[in-house]
């Protein structure tokens, strides 16, 4: 036969047995530091070069750039050989 024990501790219920460590009102009202983000170089050089438009890109051709001159000769031959 099974007796009950009486010098066993009574179970807490589940909402008490989880601790909740309340913070700080300072800790609150302190606003966090803010995410900063760096973008290379590069990619913002490929993201300005990917905004430009089409006329941009020829008056960049026509003063030198190589960048320029090489992508209107990319579209050129693109367009070439869908015709």
């Amino acid at each position: 036969m099974i007796h009950p024990v009486s010098s066993a501790a009574p179970a807490q219920p589940a909402a008490q047995a989880s601790t909740v460590v309340p913070t700080s009102s300072k800790a609150a009202a302190q606003p966090s530091a803010p995410d900063t983000v760096r973008i290379s170089t590069a990619s913002q050089t490929l993201l300005q070069e990917s905004l430009e438009t089409s006329a941009q890109t020829a008056r960049e051709a026509r003063g030198g750039d190589g960048q320029a001159i090489r992508l209107l000769a990319k579209e050129a031959a693109a367009k070439g050989s869908a015709k």
